[in-house]
């Protein structure tokens, strides 16, 4: 009988107690008949409190200017999320007519 690894260190030392598995090098305990979350996921929300995912389109809720750069960014303006970073700047986008670009979650909405 072969058991699968653990989704937490990867060990192959897993072994079962009645429902439960458990690692032994991590101490890690799950069923597996669960779906897994993954918990070290980032749960970001926008200004209104929808939960955005990669690939959304959100548009800015306030003009924001572009530092290093006399460029500013209009009310309405349109952008595709690529992915999350852990930070202060939290959204990782291509914003529409300005390219690559780091924003804070809470000057957008989702589209």
């Amino acid at each position: 009988m072969s058991l699968p690894p653990c989704p937490k260190c990867s060990s192959e030392y897993v072994y079962e107690d009645q429902a439960m598995l458990i690692c032994p090098e991590c101490g890690h305990e799950w069923n597996p008949n669960e779906v897994a979350v993954d918990e070290d996921a980032l749960i970001i929300k926008d200004s209104n409190g929808n939960l955005l995912e990669e690939g959304d389109k959100v548009t800015l809720i306030k003009d924001l200017k572009v530092k290093g750069s006399s460029m500013v960014l209009k009310v309405g303006t349109k952008a595709t999320i690529k992915r999350f970073v852990d930070g202060d700047h939290d959204i990782d986008c291509k914003v529409d007519g300005a390219g690559d670009m780091m924003l804070k979650s809470q000057f957008v909405k989702k589209a």
